[in-house]
């Protein structure tokens, strides 16, 4: 089974929380998942920002990228990010591969808007590189960085780059680990179940907001691109990706239809 994890930067911050998951993720590759991992880091790029006195500002939740945030991308989210977590996994074990999205177009970008500066959007993934890894027992760590074919480098959402790698993989399940327990309805609730339908209604009425609004709507693009099913769960939770790919309800599982929902 393919399978496209998620991780928050969050969840990384800390080499406990970062070994944790990293040694859940080798024994799901041992027991047989093709697994490819995307990873954000905005929180170790606010902080690498602040410590040389570069204020980060953001637009609708995108970080302005200028040319001097752009060099910065490169060192955390592609440098030291990246191989902290590849360092973790193959310590447990996973036989990690660090990437971006420039190698091999894994994927390829556009400039979003100029006033964000080198902030991309993802318009193309190719994955055959992911295939080639994940064939041979690898486990591909690809930070949220893309490029194009003139050589232009962009900072790209991780949400968004966890999408378009999981429609371009093939993948069968897209898992958000995150810093939250799952998606909340009107009572606060977690909704163990979500169809498309149902997600849209949750925006709609203004009850997923801000960065769930945007989780739920990266989410929908996943599901129309043929992912069959997206789960957003707490990342801190114990043994959360071993839980979820054994089909345990945790979170929140997403589906296109009612029919997927059972």
């Amino acid at each position: 089974m393919k399978v496209l994890v998620k991780l928050g930067g969050t969840l990384l911050d800390s080499p406990q929380s970062r070994n944790r998951l990293a040694a859940q993720i080798a024994a799901a590759r041992t027991a047989g998942t093709a697994l490819v991992v995307v990873h954000g880091g905005g929180k170790q790029m606010t902080r690498y920002l602040a410590e040389r006195g570069i204020e980060s500002r953001f637009v609708n939740g995108l970080r302005v990228t200028t040319a001097e945030t752009l060099d910065a991308v490169l060192k955390v989210f592609a440098g030291s990010v990246n191989h902290e977590l590849v360092a973790s996994l193959n310590r447990a074990g996973a036989a990690a591969v660090g990437l971006s999205g420039i190698d091999a177009f894994i994927a390829e970008a556009e400039q979003m808007d100029p006033a964000l500066g080198a902030v991309g959007r993802v318009t193309k993934s190719d994955a055959a590189l992911l295939d080639l890894l994940t064939a041979n027992r690898y486990v591909p760590v690809v930070a949220c960085v893309a490029g194009d074919r003139d050589g232009r480098v962009y900072n790209v959402n991780a949400d968004q780059m966890a999408v378009a790698c999981a429609a371009a993989f093939d993948a069968r399940q897209l898992i958000f680990l995150t810093d939250v327990e799952g998606v909340l309805d009107q009572s606060r609730q977690v909704r163990r179940v979500l169809t498309a339908a149902e997600s849209e209604r949750l925006i709609a009425e203004g009850v997923a907001t801000g960065g769930m609004q945007a989780k739920l709507n990266a989410a929908l693009a996943a599901l129309r691109s043929g992912v069959e099913q997206v789960r957003i769960a707490p990342g801190m939770a114990a043994d959360v990706l071993t839980r979820l790919l054994a089909g345990e309800t945790l979170g929140t599982r997403m589906v296109l239809t009612e029919g997927q929902a059972a």
